[in-house]
């Protein structure tokens, strides 16, 4: 596995309807509720701060995506040459709705730019899928479909947006879902409002 930081880009946001808390057995995961030192599962997890993420199997590459100004880590992206992954995860206020929030936002920002967002029902509750126009580095006009996941936890909020084949193709994506569900939300304990990012960092002993 290698990791890379990537700058950041314009990147759409996904949002979805209300999905039911993750429970003990089944990932993503909160970190309050494991003991991460003694539990050989989360071993090789990836420390990034507010994530710890499993390192993917090979032909996927974990990468970071940076604010160009502040230098801040905004995004954790899992990229293969047929897809890629963005996770990011967030504060939500126990008991609170953020998905549904995102999902009305993002399907109205995805129709302001021309495009369409349909929802559909998937493991992790509702889904967001959605395609957009956008033009090619060769000018070309073309679709980019995406498929937006969201997850939420005691006091936090993930949203896992798939690109490319995965997102079109969502019968053939479980090595995707199963990063999904891998990952550990490190909220902390401090008080935060909802939808304010949690934290990424670099992991330990990276440049």
């Amino acid at each position: 596995m290698r990791l890379r930081r990537r700058s950041a880009a314009t990147t759409q946001a996904a949002p979805a309807e209300p999905v039911a808390p993750t429970d003990a057995g089944t990932g993503p995961y909160d970190a309050d509720d494991l003991d991460l030192e003694s539990d050989a599962t989360f071993a090789d997890h990836v420390d990034l701060g507010g994530l710890l993420v499993a390192p993917p199997p090979d032909g996927i590459e974990l990468r970071l995506q940076v604010d160009e100004v502040s230098g801040e880590v905004i995004a954790v992206v899992l990229a293969a040459d047929d897809g890629a992954l963005e996770l990011r995860a967030f504060a939500s206020s126990r008991g609170g709705d953020l998905w549904a929030e995102v999902r009305r936002a993002i399907a109205g920002e995805t129709a302001q730019h021309g495009g369409t967002a349909n929802e559909r029902s998937g493991d992790f509750g509702t889904e967001l899928m959605t395609q957009l126009p956008v033009t090619t580095p060769d000018g070309q006009a073309a679709v980019q479909p995406t498929r937006v996941i969201g997850v939420t936890g005691a006091r936090w909020f993930l949203r896992a947006t798939l690109l490319g084949r995965p997102a079109v193709e969502p019968e053939d994506a479980a090595h995707w879902e199963d990063q999904i569900r891998s990952v550990v939300v490190r909220r902390g304990t401090g008080a935060m409002p909802p939808g304010e990012a949690i934290a990424l960092t670099l992991p330990p002993g990276a440049g």
